[in-house]
């Protein structure tokens, strides 16, 4: 008796690749953050050259003395390396957007990738708290726009960083990747706590004000 060959099941074409779930938050967070963020800062730029085109002009995002663009965009903060901040979102956001679609593809990113997105996401959240610290005491004022791009920024960082550590796209100690792998645990405590404390500092910077309005 001729011993018969059982067939291989055939990948099925044009089916969808598995994709780890731990890529997938990271995906989600990319994506959904870029979007929001690039949009953000698209929507100020677009505002910023209408100001430019007329000094009178008030911006949409101009609601109250404190919730006000257009006092912000005025200001040599808005126009740190020389040219509006919101540009630089433009490009580093678009960036993001298109890594998480590919991360979302299940692909797997090479490691000089996670070093870029991981040196671009510290570099972005430090110059964001820099911004928060300039609007709430030095500029006495909220771009609600950029409030948009603080909100998406942080979790873009937390999540990245706690991939990148926890599936050893950075070179370091196990210890600290045990801890990182602990702190996991806790994302989403971690950057509620990070939300809270902002909020906390706006509310008090501005209570005087907030207090009109009751």
């Amino acid at each position: 008796m001729t011993a018969t060959a059982t067939p291989t099941a055939e990948p099925t074409e044009g089916a969808r690749p598995t994709v780890p779930v731990g890529q997938r938050l990271v995906a989600a967070v990319l994506t959904i953050g870029g979007a929001i963020g690039f949009l953000a800062a698209f929507t100020l730029t677009v505002e910023k050259i209408a100001l430019l085109k007329d000094p009178s002009y008030s911006p949409s995002c101009s609601i109250n003395p404190i919730l006000s663009c257009g006092s912000v965009m005025t200001t040599p903060q808005a126009e740190v390396f020389g040219f509006p901040n919101p540009l630089l979102g433009i490009a580093a956001f678009a960036v993001v957007t298109a890594l998480g679609v590919v991360l979302w593809t299940g692909a797997a990113l090479p490691r000089w990738m996670w070093w870029g997105l991981q040196a671009g996401t510290v570099f972005g959240v430090v110059f964001v708290h820099w911004l928060i610290f300039q609007s709430l005491y030095r500029i006495g004022a909220l771009c609600p726009y950029c409030m948009a791009v603080w909100a998406v920024m942080i979790p873009v960082f937390w999540y990245t960083t706690v991939h990148t550590l926890t599936r050893g796209h950075l070179p370091v100690p196990a210890a600290v990747r045990r801890a990182a792998a602990a702190v996991a645990g806790y994302h989403g405590v971690v950057l509620t706590g990070w939300y809270l404390i902002i909020a906390v500092l706006i509310l008090q910077r501005f209570w005087l004000y907030w207090t009109t309005l009751v």
